[in-house]
């Protein structure tokens, strides 16, 4: 049956206090002004305010209302509005089920974006919105319930990398930086040297096109701050200033490196010319190098040596590759290998399966909404 979200939903569009109201230290209710925090299915809060206007409750469909127009989280609490999101809620129904018809409808609510720099819609964009309307709440709730499950072993997926992650960053900072294990202090025979004496810069150029097998992965869709990668873009998408990585290649954002983009690649792909891409001279200082290029003191140190203001762009030579470091000995690094390397290799690992849940996800939620399979029918 065809109904509109207003028919099914209440909406309630944001309303942003005056900015004299707002807060970073946890006073009032969370706020959001955009998409800004949004995560895969939770915001984070990072803003608060004293005198909420409009709000939402927990449970409530986030979406943004500002470009980019379409954006969905689910709020964990009670918060504020801020303009450039609005709230939905089921009248009467499920309101898993309704978060996947909106996602499976959002890009007809962006062809109704207006404004000629940054689109929005307005109440009435969202409230006329025709979608295909499953009537029976159990059904509501069966195919909801489906597709939420898929999205909560991402979301454990995820959590498991970022506790691996916190782990191998914890013993390198024990082993590397307070020297626990040896007694507090570098040991002898431990040499000073350079980054670029353990890691080499590849440059392997590749035309557009000349292998279509790549997977592309371009800085911007590089995640901040985690060793997984999550998603690749297509290999047509790559056009010029090419590089191939090869499987455990360290890869680094070199432009604008402070936004501290450093991932283990998966497998063999092609990235940009923006991006470092670094393979240890000795697999046993794989793990080792990789710790190493995330620390806060080397992204620093990047972003101190980089070259350009308008768009600052790391370098190696002079660079990154040049910054002063501490090489433990073969048999030292080994060893750590051997600890922390299964750690990366589950993270790795995990974007495949992760890669998976999600195209089973995305090619089936039109088949269950639009009744042309049934949930039972789908094993995961």
């Amino acid at each position: 049956m065809k109904r509109t979200i207003g028919e099914i939903a209440e909406i309630v569009m944001g309303q942003s206090p005056k900015s004299e109201f707002y807060n970073n230290n946890g006073d009032g209710m969370p706020f959001l002004q955009g998409n800004r925090t949004f995560g895969d299915l939770y915001p984070t809060f990072d803003t608060y305010t004293t005198n909420p206007t409009k709000t939402a409750k927990a449970g409530d469909i986030i979406m943004s209302v500002r470009a980019p127009v379409g954006d969905l989280n689910i709020t964990p609490v009670d918060m504020c509005l801020g303009r450039g999101v609005c709230a939905l809620r089921m009248k009467n129904g499920n309101q898993s089920y309704l978060f996947y018809l909106l996602k499976h409808n959002v890009k007809t609510l962006i062809n109704r974006e207006s404004g000629t720099v940054f689109g929005s819609v307005n109440y009435k964009d969202i409230a006329s919105l025709l979608v295909d309307y499953e009537e029976n709440e159990e059904e509501q709730r069966r195919i909801g319930q489906f597709l939420w499950d898929i999205d909560q072993k991402i979301e454990t997926n995820k959590a498991i990398n970022n506790n691996l992650q916190q782990q191998a960053q914890a013993l390198f900072k024990s082993w590397f930086v307070d020297y626990i294990p040896f007694g507090g202090s570098i040991p002898d025979g431990w040499q000073a040297g350079k980054l670029k004496n353990i890691l080499r810069l590849k440059r392997d150029g590749i035309k557009a096109g000349q292998d279509s097998s790549l997977p592309y992965l371009p800085i911007d869709v590089i995640p901040m701050r985690t060793f997984a990668v999550t998603e690749f873009k297509p290999n047509e998408e790559a056009q010029s200033s090419l590089v191939t990585f090869d499987e455990d290649d360290i890869i680094i954002g070199a432009m604008r490196v402070y936004f501290h983009r450093v991932v283990l690649a998966p497998c063999k792909g092609i990235t940009r010319t923006t991006c470092f891409t670094l393979a240890p001279f000795d697999k046993d200082y794989l793990a080792f190098s990789l710790l190493c290029c995330d620390q806060d003191s080397s992204i620093d140190y990047a972003q101190t040596t980089s070259k350009g203001s308008t768009m600052p762009y790391a370098v190696w030579d002079g660079g990154l590759g040049d910054m002063e470091i501490t090489i433990p000995p073969k048999e030292i690094a080994h060893e750590f290998n051997r600890i922390v390397l299964p750690m990366l290799r589950h993270i790795q690992k995990s974007y495949f399966e992760n890669r998976a849940l999600i195209e089973l996800r995305d090619s089936i939620l039109p088949k269950l909404l639009n009744g042309e399979i049934d949930v039972s029918e789908v094993k995961i």
